[in-house]
This record gives C-alpha cells, structure tokens and sequence, in this order.
C-alpha cells in the first residue's frame, strides 16, 4: 500500500489529469483503507470543480515582472 503522502500527490495529479493509471489504481485502493484521505480527496476535487467554476486566471508573464519590479522599487 502506498503512503499517505504519496496518495496526495497522487490526488493532486489526478486532478490535473497527470496521474498514470497504476497511480489511481493504487490510490483507490488506498482511498479504501484510509479514511482520512478518502476525506482529503473529497475536499480536494470539490475544492478543484469551485475554481473551475470561478473561472479563475492568472497573470501574464509581463503582469508578473511589472509587479516584481514595483515592490523592489518599493523596498529601497
């Protein structure tokens, strides 16, 4: 059986459709001896769907330099 550990990143995987299927294999099998995790999947894909949901987005690579460079110029 795999480690509590190594099921949450199997569960984080998962939700990004990276984990290969030996890993959810293992995972379901692990999701069935570990309630605690059972309940961190639970909340994790729930958690996933609402940001999806929100339509969230990020900044652009220039938004994210712009604003590097207003807080070193903030801190001298």
């Amino acid at each position: 059986m795999i480690s509590c550990e190594k099921a949450s990143l199997i569960c984080n995987k998962s939700q990004y459709r990276d984990a290969s299927l030996w890993e959810k294999i293992s995972l379901r099998f692990h999701l069935l001896m570990c309630k605690t995790c059972a309940q961190f999947t639970k909340k994790n894909t729930k958690f996933t769907e609402l940001c999806n949901q929100a339509n969230l987005e990020g900044l652009l690579e220039k938004e994210k330099a712009q604003m590097k460079k207003q807080l070193q110029d903030s801190q001298k």
